[in-house]
């Protein structure tokens, strides 16, 4: 494993929007509908179904290292709220991963594979201990067949669980991870979750997670009656008020905002002990730039990247319409320089 990189923080360098995609709506949103995202075929998966300990189920989709490659490392891709394998963050790592010989895992979180989870409870932003048995999970079966590192990468939602991980493994993490990234996670949740309450961000984005999210608890309903106050439902206007109904009561929180207090990664960034890489770009509609970290709040593992530009998972590139081979490629490249050095 590379050494421990020292926190930086690189606004100007890291990445710049092309010029007819101004502003941090825009490098969001087109990013997601009609940018390219990967060289080639579109990747194709098989997909695993993993029993979980409290007997539910995850689907795991994957993308096989080319035979021959031994000690390939397996990069790993934890999705964003509502998202899956075919978000378009994760089509664009594993095009990436394709292209470079690597192992690709997408572990889609409970409900978010296409069939609902059986369990009475869903996924959050702070579900650290998913992340982990998913992780040694993953270790296992790289370790089995003679594969090389984890190299993990979160986005969003799955960027903060990450960080959460990170945290809270400590020293110990090693043994799991090479190394990861999280890539424009909500890393003080409530200041993103207010912010996207607000304006376009609530006509737009919080009415397209609600439309899901909403659906997925009524479905829950019908699993478990009585799980919780279905007749509220129809009210839910925001994510926080969604989160007060069905988030925080399902997964142990007393209240939205304890939930968002302590699902936070931000305030775990300096006990992390292995090799990470945080990337949020100042005009993400979703995480305002005043929350993001300062050098001196994280520790000397935390390599900051803070552009000016990107979107909320964006960071598009390229003439109309666009492409979307920057992030895997600067993020990816930087995995691989600190846990895999002979592979990048």
């Amino acid at each position: 494993m590379g050494t421990a990189p020292t926190a930086i923080n690189i606004e100007v360098t890291a990445y710049r929007a092309p010029a007819w995609l101004p502003g941090g709506h825009l490098q969001t949103i087109w990013p997601a509908l009609r940018a390219r995202r990967a060289s080639g075929t579109r990747v194709a998966y098989r997909r695993e179904r993993w029993d979980t300990p409290d007997g539910d189920f995850v689907d795991v989709d994957l993308l096989d290292a080319p035979s021959g490659s031994v000690g390939a490392p397996l990069l790993v891709l934890f999705h964003g709220l509502e998202g899956s394998s075919r978000s378009h963050y994760a089509e664009a790592f594993a095009g990436w991963a394709r292209a470079h010989g690597l192992g690709f895992a997408v572990p889609h979180f409970r409900g978010c594979s296409g069939e609902i989870n059986r369990a009475p409870r869903a996924y959050h932003c702070g579900d650290f201990e998913e992340v982990g048995w998913m992780l040694a999970r993953l270790h296992a079966l790289q370790q089995a067949r003679g594969g090389g590192p984890l190299l993990v990468v979160g986005v969003s939602l799955g960027g903060n669980a990450l960080l959460r991980w990170a945290g809270e493994a400590g020293a110990s993490g090693a043994r799991r991870v090479a190394a990861i990234a999280a890539v424009c996670a909500p890393l003080d949740m409530m200041a993103g979750g207010h912010a996207i309450g607000r304006g376009f961000n609530r006509q737009v984005y919080t009415r397209m997670f609600l439309r899901t999210l909403k659906a997925k608890a009524r479905a829950k309903q019908a699993q478990h009656p009585g799980l919780f106050d279905a007749a509220r439902l129809g009210g839910v206007r925001d994510l926080h008020a969604f989160d007060q109904l069905f988030t925080a009561p399902l997964h142990g929180f007393a209240s939205a905002d304890d939930y968002w207090r302590r699902a936070s990664s931000k305030p775990h960034l300096a006990r992390i002990r292995v090799p990470a890489l945080v990337l949020n770009a100042r005009n993400d509609p979703f995480v305002p730039a005043a929350s993001l970290p300062r050098p001196d709040e994280v520790g000397p593992c935390v390599t900051l990247w803070q552009p000016a530009e990107g979107g909320h998972v964006g960071f598009p590139q390229g003439a109309p319409p666009g492409h979307l081979f920057w992030l895997p490629r600067a993020v990816g490249g930087w995995l691989l320089r600190q846990g895999a050095p002979s592979a990048s």
